[in-house]
């Protein structure tokens, strides 16, 4: 999904991507929890992404990647595959700039997230996550239609765009010792990691994938990209099944560490933030506190930024995770 002529992204491109999505993108709000303190013994500091427009940071490699499109690419439109966030995002970018767009998305994603979309304005065709080859299908599509593909993460403009939230983080609360990320295709992960290595050098930045979809830990222990098949988890964010071409390389110089937490550990997560701090999360944006809370990183006496990363969910089916 990847082209030759793409040039990795620098931290550059994310502080140009900020000055693009100042007053369209939410600076959104860095909470604290006293219970999330003193159970980890560190000082947390929840950057909380839940809040961004269409519910994830999504929306910020979206817009970002579209604000730059030619005239031709506008008039054309945008082709997207995804689970769900960065669906709605390029729905509502593609809304915004006035472009049409057609979006790829699984039939089991959730249908808070589907409706979304549609909503945004944008065609829905599905798929089957399991039999299907999602990316076959959008490049043969955007073929077809002329349109042009964005990735959901494998692309430098997505990147410098979802590395605007760690910048924001790093600058409203500097001297951070660690940040954890959640981990799907690497494109949050890659983002944060150009603005730590920029803004805050001396931060460890740690991703955090769902245990049974740890395909990037196995990636950066084996020096080369790693795929799997698609996991089962309840995480619908990071059921990604390899790192990208551009986030790989990326991940691999910079993460300091890449850990896992199971499905229980995110209910749990899950629990915590609407119980204590009155946040509704998605698993898959639970995942950074999950990993900080029982990973292998001793976080204690540290002072600690967590990036919630989305707050899409069913309200059924997160009604079920907070009563099991």
């Amino acid at each position: 999904m990847t082209s030759p002529s793409f040039t990795p992204p620098t931290y550059d491109d994310v502080a140009a991507a900020a000055h693009r999505l100042q007053g369209m993108a939410h600076h959104t709000p860095v909470l604290r929890s006293t219970t999330a303190d003193e159970a980890l013994g560190a000082q947390l500091f929840f950057k909380c992404e839940n809040l961004q427009r269409t519910g994830a940071f999504k929306f910020r490699g979206a817009f970002n990647t579209l604000a730059q499109f030619t005239d031709e690419q506008r008039e054309r439109g945008v082709l997207a595959f995804s689970a769900g966030n960065h669906a709605q995002a390029i729905a509502l970018s593609a809304r915004l700039l006035d472009m049409p767009a057609v979006i790829v998305m699984p039939e089991d994603a959730p249908a808070a997230k589907m409706a979304a979309t549609r909503q945004y304005g944008a065609q829905v065709v599905t798929y089957n996550r399991y039999t299907e080859d999602r990316e076959g299908i959008s490049r043969q599509l955007a073929l077809e239609r002329g349109m042009t593909l964005v990735p959901p993460f494998d692309h430098p403009h997505v990147i410098a765009g979802q590395g605007t939230a760690a910048k924001e983080l790093l600058e409203d609360v500097p001297d951070l010792d660690y940040l954890f990320v959640c981990v799907g295709g690497g494109g949050l992960l890659a983002g944060s990691l150009l603005a730590a290595e920029a803004l805050a050098p001396h931060c460890r930045v740690v991703g955090v994938e769902p245990e049974a979809g740890n395909d990037g830990q196995q990636s950066v222990r084996a020096g080369h990209i790693v795929q799997i098949p698609t996991p089962h988890t309840i995480a619908d964010g990071a059921q990604t099944q390899a790192l990208g071409q551009i986030t790989f390389p990326i991940i691999a110089r910079l993460a300091d560490d890449m850990v896992t937490a199971t499905d229980a550990q995110l209910v749990e997560a899950l629990r915590f933030f609407a119980e204590r701090m009155k946040l509704v999360v998605e698993p898959t944006g639970a995942l950074a506190f999950a990993g900080a809370q029982h990973g292998s990183v001793d976080v204690r006496g540290k002072r600690v930024g967590i990036l919630i990363s989305g707050g899409n969910v069913d309200l059924s089916r997160y009604a079920r995770f907070l009563a099991d």
